[in-house]
């Protein structure tokens, strides 16, 4: 078995703790999932940058945000650099989830069913994330 692997950003799991409220930590340090529908950013369309919520790094602008009906916030495309993309075969499963490339915060998984031209949906937690409004 290899080791975990070393993020930019490394904390000990109890800092983590420390600094996450329980839901945010169970999603980006567990890779847990919020249930559908119940995240603050499903239905979420102002202008601004989602960064993670573990790091505040930037991983996707607004503009890339689109209404996938999936209950969870969608985008079509990541900030260039900001996530690293791992086979995933939980559950049954062939997935590709998404983490953030600087502490490895679990954001969900990109699937390539998405409507607009690059055919990607990145499905992302809200507990994961933190919204910066654009400047006026």
């Amino acid at each position: 078995m290899k080791p975990p692997k070393s993020y930019p950003i490394h904390k000990t799991e109890a800092e983590w703790k420390a600094e996450l409220d329980k839901e945010s930590y169970r999603i980006l340090r567990e890779k847990g999932t919020e249930y559908p529908f119940s995240g603050v950013y499903n239905s979420h369309f102002e202008e601004g940058v989602y960064c993670c919520k573990g790091c505040d790094t930037p991983l996707y602008d607004s503009s890339s945000k689109f209404d996938s009906s999936c209950g969870w916030p969608s985008y079509d495309t990541a900030l260039e650099g900001a996530l690293e993309f791992i086979r995933d075969t939980s559950h049954g499963m062939i997935r590709t989830e998404i983490v953030c490339a600087q502490c490895g915060g679990h954001q969900g998984h990109v699937f390539q069913d998405g409507p607009t031209p690059t055919g990607e949906r990145y499905c992302v937690n809200s507990a994961s994330i933190r919204f910066q409004p654009r400047e006026k």
